[in-house]
């Protein structure tokens, strides 16, 4: 139950040097804060926990300014309108914002959109419906570009955005191939329709992957670099498209990979094999992909053809240890923290 009289906040106390720490974090109470003309305070129901939050702890150059030492740690947020000093919303609303790790914010009304209950659960708005689920369809769709027929290969094909894009890649007729960690996660994937899904844990994994892409990969969505991506290389076939999501592998990296520097071989392999290596950010896609993705991923939803799964964790008090999970391959699904009461459930 979510306190009406306090503000809890979880701060960045320090910067992590190699795998985040509890120390690393503080928590703070105190009075909640008022709304101003034009704002509406806002009560937190569910926060959004992504692998990108790593970076935003550090103060290295990156495509988004680091959260401040001293500020609330940044994250999409579900929450349900408090108080409102502006006409276009009222106490009960339900909105999706940049809340942040705490149980309470305030936001100018232009700042939050409004979420209908009656259209999907609360929770997918910031999951299959939200940032996660449109980072896997505009990726794929616009750098991906799978063709019938094609073999699309996704690295942590379990979590919110991986399970997505193999489940999109098969919606155009191509052939998907999932990775994940663990049985669990590869009996997941099979279940909701992959071709193959393959345990990148396995001592035989680059052989078991060779097994099942006979004829090479033409898609390969990257979103974790490591011995995965070590692995999918050699396979990559002439004018394979990459997108590379993300490198949750190397996020806690504090040096160099040990051993040879083997930048000018995948160059090579770039030439020689025409490859198109395409990073990308979720935002720059918004005016010319996000009304498709809201009208292709609510209807594949509502008739089953995209399936998708949650991880929940019940309390703001555990979001540093359910991240620290995160960026280890611990969870399961779209992962998100319930910080407050869902009145929707």
């Amino acid at each position: 139950m979510t306190d009406t009289t306090h503000a809890t906040r979880i701060l960045l106390a320090s910067r992590p040097h190699g795998e985040p720490t509890s120390e690393n974090f503080e928590v703070q109470t105190g009075p909640l804060p008022e709304p101003a003309e034009g704002e509406v305070l806002l009560r937190t129901i569910y926060l959004s926990l992504d692998p990108y939050m790593r970076g935003r702890m550090s103060a290295a150059k990156s495509y988004a300014a680091p959260v401040e030492v001293g500020a609330v740690m940044e994250g999409g947020t579900v929450s349900e309108v408090v108080e409102s000093r502006d006409p276009s919303l009222a106490p009960g609303d339900f909105v999706l914002a940049y809340g942040g790790w705490q149980s309470h914010s305030v936001h100018s009304a232009g700042q939050v959109r409004k979420l209908d209950p009656s259209r999907a659960p609360l929770s997918t708005a910031v999951g299959v419906l939200g940032m996660p689920g449109f980072t896997a369809y505009a990726g794929l769709l616009e750098i991906g570009r799978p063709q019938p027929g094609e073999t699309v290969v996704v690295a942590a094909a379990a979590g919110p955005v991986g399970s997505a894009v193999g489940q999109i890649a098969r919606l155009k007729g191509a052939r998907a191939i999932g990775i994940a960690g663990g049985p669990d996660k590869v009996a997941f994937l099979r279940e909701i329709g992959f071709d193959e899904a393959l345990d990148h844990r396995s001592p035989t994994f680059k052989d078991d992957l060779a097994a099942v892409v006979p004829d090479g990969i033409d898609v390969y969505f990257e979103n974790v670099g490591g011995h995965v991506w070590d692995a999918v290389l050699p396979r990559l076939n002439t004018y394979a498209r990459v997108p590379v999501c993300g490198l949750v592998a190397h996020y806690n990296d504090t040096e160099l990979p040990p051993g040879p520097d083997r930048s000018s071989r995948l160059m090579q392999t770039i030439l020689t094999k025409s490859l198109t290596v395409r990073g990308f950010i979720q935002t720059e896609f918004v005016k010319t992909h996000y009304k498709d993705f809201q009208r292709d991923v609510a209807q594949w939803i509502a008739d089953g053809s995209l399936q998708y799964k949650e991880d929940v964790v019940e309390g703001l008090e555990n979001a540093p240890e359910a991240f620290f999970g995160l960026l280890k391959g611990k969870s399961f699904g779209k992962l998100l923290v319930r910080v407050g009461d869902d009145p929707t459930l």
